[in-house]
């Protein structure tokens, strides 16, 4: 299959993961020759980047069936692989101190989930259709530290605790690895005795909107950027809405998604 700048996997990122790639099993009966990890690979970034039903991935791409593609994810997914991934970009990422850990942002968002499945609920936004709800929390500069999917009838607020707990430590510099940010900016819907508590126990400043008392707005540019980080997910097409029904399937190209948004970062694109 050709390499070239139009192929949906850049070459930076196939050095950073080929190591952590399980070997194909071997055929030891014989039969066609398994599809490469590259051009499983490929055909998983083009689905994620363009939303297309697995069944339509174009055969031209040599990417081998969409069928094939999928398996590769599920089984990557259940390896590990995308987790390792993302702390892996993070890690680098820190290690160039692009990670600015001064102030965190903290905030979800729901997308409709047309098929069901596990983590999904009515979208009180959406007229009670299903729908997921994806909580994210990022540096200063919106790169996605962890996240944490629900069903979109899920309050923000309830995970916040979890959400703060699935932020990996990030070695790379010298000292103990990074974890905790000092400050977290969060909108009202996180106005609970319990998230205040939940930053002070981590040591971590709490600046989240007083019901009543201030506006989500007066939080600024602060709080503009994990929305932007949001209109990053989008933009790939398979985050707009979510077609798959396996928990397990939906995670994996969410986290792909954050290992592709730390790449741009780490090659200095915003």
């Amino acid at each position: 299959m050709r390499r070239d700048a139009r192929s949906p996997l850049p070459e930076s990122l196939w050095l950073i993961i080929e190591p952590m790639l399980p070997p194909v099993p071997p055929k030891p009966k014989g039969g066609r020759p398994s599809v490469s990890a590259h051009a499983a690979l490929t055909g998983i970034l083009f689905v994620l980047r363009t939303g297309i039903p697995w069944e339509m991935l174009p055969a031209e791409m040599g990417c081998g069936s969409g069928v094939t593609c999928w398996r590769r994810l599920r089984d990557w997914q259940a390896d590990g692989v995308w987790n390792r991934l993302h702390r892996e970009l993070l890690r680098q990422l820190h290690d160039a101190d692009r990670i600015d850990w001064s102030r965190a942002c903290m905030d979800s968002s729901s997308i409709a989930a047309k098929k069901g499945g596990v983590a999904t609920g009515p979208n009180p936004t959406d007229r009670g259709r299903p729908g997921t709800k994806r909580h994210l929390i990022t540096d200063r500069r919106g790169i996605p530290l962890a996240f944490l999917l629900t069903g979109a009838n899920v309050h923000g607020s309830m995970p916040f605790d979890d959400l703060l707990e699935a932020v990996p430590h990030v070695a790379g510099k010298r000292g103990r690895p990074r974890r905790r940010p000092d400050k977290l900016h969060a909108d009202k819907a996180y106005d609970h005795r319990r998230c205040r508590r939940a930053c002070l126990r981590r040591r971590i400043k709490p600046r989240i909107a007083w019901r009543g008392v201030e506006t989500s707005q007066k939080l600024g540019h602060h709080r503009c950027v994990i929305e932007r980080s949001f209109a990053w997910f989008n933009k790939f097409r398979q985050h707009t809405i979510r077609y798959e029904r396996r928990l397990d399937i939906h995670h994996a190209f969410t986290s792909l998604a954050c290992s592709l948004i730390c790449m741009r970062a780490l090659a200095g694109r915003f």
